[in-house]
C-alpha cells in the first residue's frame, strides 16, 4: 500500500483538483481521508489517499493505444498534428499536462470538423462548456496547418 497527500486550496481554480482526479483515475484507491484545514494562509482541503502501487488501468486492461496516422486520412491527420502542436503550446502556457487540455481522441474529432467553433467543440464527447470556454480561443485563433504542394509527410 502506498500513500499520496493532496492539498487543495478552497479557492482553487481547478488545476489542483484536476491533478488529484487524474491520479485517482489512474490508481486502485483503497481509502481517502479528508480534512478542512484553516489557518492564517487560508483554507485548504487535505486528502490522504491510500492506494495499491499497481496502476488501475494495467490491472483492468486499459484501452489499446490508437495510431491516428492509420485511423485518419492524410489531410485530417495533418490537421490533427497541427492541433497537437497547439495543444502542446497551450499545456506549456497553462502549466498543465497535454491530455488535460484535450485528449488525442478529442483532437481527432476536432480535426474532423470543417470549422472549429465553440458550438462545434461542444458537440464532441469529453468537451464541455468549461473546457471549451478555457481553451477554445487557442484553437480557433490558429489558422489551418500550412500545406506545401507536393510535400511528403
Amino acid at each position: 500500500m502506498q500513500i499520496n497527500l493532496f492539498t487543495i486550496p478552497v479557492g482553487d481554480s481547478g488545476s489542483a483538483l484536476q491533478e488529484m482526479n487524474t491520479f485517482l483515475k489512474a490508481h486502485k484507491i483503497l481509502e481517502i481521508e479528508q480534512k478542512l484545514i484553516s489557518n492564517n494562509n487560508g483554507a485548504n482541503w487535505c486528502f490522504c489517499v491510500r492506494y495499491n502501487e499497481q496502476a488501475f488501468n494495467q490491472a483492468s486492461g486499459s484501452k489499446a493505444k490508437v495510431d491516428y496516422r492509420q485511423v485518419l486520412d492524410e489531410p485530417i491527420f495533418l490537421k490533427f498534428s497541427h492541433l497537437r502542436e497547439i495543444r502542446k503550446t497551450v499545456a506549456a502556457t497553462e502549466g498543465l499536462s497535454a491530455f488535460i487540455v484535450f485528449t488525442d481522441e478529442e483532437l481527432a474529432e476536432l480535426a474532423k470538423l470543417e470549422e472549429i467553433t465553440i458550438k462545434s467543440m461542444l458537440s464532441i464527447k469529453g468537451i464541455g462548456e468549461k473546457k471549451a470556454e478555457r481553451f477554445a480561443h487557442y484553437f480557433i485563433e490558429n489558422p489551418e496547418p500550412n500545406e506545401t504542394p507536393g510535400a511528403v509527410a
